[in-house]
């Protein structure tokens, strides 16, 4: 009996040797291995999503617009990929691949590098003017509380695009007495605290659009620290080109653009007028459609000056938010 039970403990110890020794091994790696295999598995989707949401943030521009202005609807929205990376981080977390983690320092400073300063407070400093653009809509029913509106900001200029006939005089009646000075080009006009000279129409109608399209403005601003060009505007095709061109040629060194532009500054198609301008340092002010705006489209952009900082304003009687700005220059 005592035999017997020797044996069978024997012939048990032999089986778990044979499991953990050179029999079992085999196996013991696979498990192993099949451990291995998933760890390195969890990133084989997250990392190349977290690579290509890096290149497309860094090479937009590669983007090719040939179809439906493919590159420049990205550019649109272009920093709105860096919802990728939250959304990457929890699918890394949950799927516990350290690969994923890594992979996603790249889109996360790709992003940072490119709009993480917008996120700054404004700066300050510097002689400068307070500016507000607004596309007001044609439709708008309230023109005189939206004037209202945009005046309580307390600007040194107001610019307005899409003004008609009708409306005009409401804008007039209601901005005059604080802004004694203004000028109006079809359907773009400035209102200003300080004169203004030099008002003339800049050509940046496009081309096959009939004589009465008018949508650009040029006035000089006669501030305390010396005369600026102020161009106000309302872009279509190719009259970013045109307006570049006009810009320029523009012999007042310091210059501010104010208008809607029907582009973010990193559309491509907005590059003749960006690669001669300086674009807002500080603030993202998405500015379109106003119920839930998820680009900037109204631009405020200085030449031999500084727009330290933008942000919207409440919501008038447009389609478009107001943005207002704070434009700065050293020297006298």
């Amino acid at each position: 009996m005592g035999g017997a039970l020797a044996k069978r403990v024997g012939e048990r110890a032999t089986d778990r040797g044979a499991d953990s020794g050179a029999g079992g091994a085999p196996g013991g790696a696979r498990r192993g291995g099949r451990r291995q295999g998933t760890t390195a598995g969890r990133g084989r989707v997250l990392a190349p999503a977290a690579l290509l949401t890096a290149a497309v943030l860094t090479f937009h521009s590669a983007v090719p617009n040939a179809v439906g202005r493919l590159g420049s609807l990205l550019e649109a929205f272009l920093p709105w990929l860096g919802l990728a990376v939250p959304l990457l981080l929890v699918a890394a977390l949950v799927r516990r691949s350290a690969v994923a983690l890594v992979a996603l320092l790249l889109p996360a400073l790709a992003w940072l590098g490119q709009f993480g300063g917008l996120l700054l407070p404004a700066e300050h400093g510097g002689h400068g003017l307070t500016v507000v653009q607004h596309n007001v809509s044609d439709e708008n029913p309230d023109p005189a509380g939206t004037a209202a509106a945009l005046a309580g900001a307390a600007p040194d200029l107001i610019a307005l695009e899409e003004l008609t006939a009708s409306a005009l005089p409401a804008y007039e009646q209601a901005l005059a007495p604080r802004y004694p000075h203004h000028a109006v080009e079809g359907t773009v006009g400035l209102w200003s605290k300080y004169p203004l000279t030099g008002v003339r129409r800049p050509d940046i109608k496009p081309a096959g659009i009939g004589e009465g399209w008018s949508r650009g403005l040029r006035a000089g601003v006669t501030t305390p620290r010396g005369e600026i060009a102020v161009y106000v505007a309302q872009l279509r095709d190719e009259s970013a080109r045109l307006l570049g061109a006009a810009i320029a040629a523009e012999p007042v060194d310091r210059v501010v653009l104010l208008g809607d532009l029907n582009a973010t500054v990193d559309d491509r198609g907005l590059a003749p007028v960006t690669s001669r301008m300086q674009a807002p340092r500080r603030g993202f002010a998405l500015s379109w459609p106003a119920p839930f705006p998820v680009s900037r489209i109204d631009q405020v952009l200085a030449r031999s000056a500084t727009v330290a900082g933008i942000r919207t304003l409440p919501a008038t009687g447009s389609d478009h938010l107001p943005v207002v700005a704070r434009v700065t220059w050293d020297g006298s």
